[in-house]
């Protein structure tokens, strides 16, 4: 089943979009939060937004430029604003189809479907997770955070990928050591905290201090 992220202010055109793609047997989710709209992407994971341009806070534009930082998945714009420049800005900013409001639902559907089919039919797509804006590209071993990246080896994606699939928890010493042990390299107390120690540094070098916090005896969490 497909993952279909609506980025509609209007609930009533939302809501409608909504019930009709599920009726098509998508998984869909309606954006609730207008200035957490990265957020909320990269913690669905859609393979496909649908994307006004007039929305709350920033446009759709700018969203369409973030998701392009991360991820190359589908971006179609629904919009009224359907005059020639905003079609041109729309694919200039990293969008793949612009449909005009108001529109015909099954035109929606058999456009939606085109676009899964194109895109979906070579491999895979990132992996994201994100924390307080830094989002964290699993497929591409790298943290980026307000427009600068820090590359990662293994050993430091693995310990960051830990940390920020448990948001808000402390992990253990021996569990960061468990995870890097799969990785088949040899891991103890010592190579644990340099590993740590060189992830902070690359980490404040993108602006992110204070990103790990140590907890004594114990282990780590994120900030």
């Amino acid at each position: 089943m497909y993952r279909i992220f609506i980025v509609e202010d209007d609930e009533v055109i939302a809501r409608n979009m909504k019930k009709h793609l599920q009726g098509w047997d998508y998984e869909v989710k309606c954006a609730a939060d207008f200035s957490r709209i990265m957020a909320e992407f990269t913690d669905f994971a859609p393979q496909l937004v649908l994307m006004d341009i007039k929305l709350p806070f920033y446009n759709g534009y700018y969203w369409c430029s973030e998701i392009r930082k991360v991820s190359q998945v589908p971006v179609i714009f629904v919009s009224s604003a359907s005059e020639n420049m905003n079609i041109v800005m729309a694919v200039n900013m990293g969008g793949d189809d612009f449909i005009a409001k108001p529109f015909d639902p099954e035109v929606l559907t058999v456009k939606i479907q085109a676009m899964l089919r194109r895109s979906y039919d070579f491999a895979g797509q990132s992996i994201l997770l994100e924390h307080k804006g830094a989002i964290l590209n699993l497929t591409e071993a790298a943290l980026l955070y307000h427009d600068r990246k820090a590359e990662l080896t293994k050993n430091e994606l693995r310990i960051l990928q830990v940390l920020m699939e448990n948001k808000e928890k402390v992990v253990s010493r021996e569990t960061l050591m468990t995870r890097l042990w799969e990785s088949d390299s040899y891991v103890d107390e010592n190579t644990l905290s340099v590993n740590v120690n060189r992830l902070r540094k690359k980490l404040e070098e993108i602006g992110l201090s204070d990103f790990i916090i140590t907890k004594k005896g114990i282990g780590y969490r994120i900030g």
